[in-house]
């Protein structure tokens, strides 16, 4: 009796299907309010204010996205991207890059060279949870939020 019990227990488990996703950006405020507007959405969201930070979580665990501001101290996203292809190049195609500086020559060239989807701040909530769900689409993945 009680296998049957756990049985159904993993089947409710597995149909929440909460998708996880890495937040990196150097402005705590604005990453505290996308943290919250995601997990008003169902996501489970880990923060982190530079690549550095986020190479850590990376290391510690896996994420079925991740948001990453391209200027950041220490680490900006495209070091941090870079860092993360050799750890784990498996999660080079789950990155969505942000950024208030769509003119840079040196940014616009590694979007090009990485195929990244990109999107320009301030971003909309709409626009962020749709690249978001292509996000987990292009990996396989699909989206369940509310």
């Amino acid at each position: 009796m009680p296998e049957a019990t756990l049985s159904n227990d993993l089947d409710a488990a597995s149909d929440l299907d909460i998708k996880s996703i890495l937040l990196l950006d150097d402005d705590i405020e604005l990453a505290d309010t996308v943290k919250l507007l995601l997990e008003a959405h169902n996501f489970v969201v880990t923060t982190a204010k530079n690549g550095v930070e986020g190479l850590r979580e990376v290391m510690a665990m896996d994420f079925d996205v991740i948001i990453c501001d391209m200027m950041m101290p220490t680490m900006p996203g495209d070091m941090f991207y870079l860092a993360v292809q050799k750890v784990k190049p498996n999660h080079c195609k789950r990155f969505l890059f942000v950024t208030g500086h769509g003119r840079d020559a040196k940014i616009s060239d590694f979007l090009q060279k990485t195929d990244g989807l990109v999107l320009f701040k301030p971003v909309p909530t709409d626009e962020l949870l749709q690249m978001i769900s292509l996000v987990l689409q292009r990996n396989g993945n699909a989206a369940k939020h509310a």
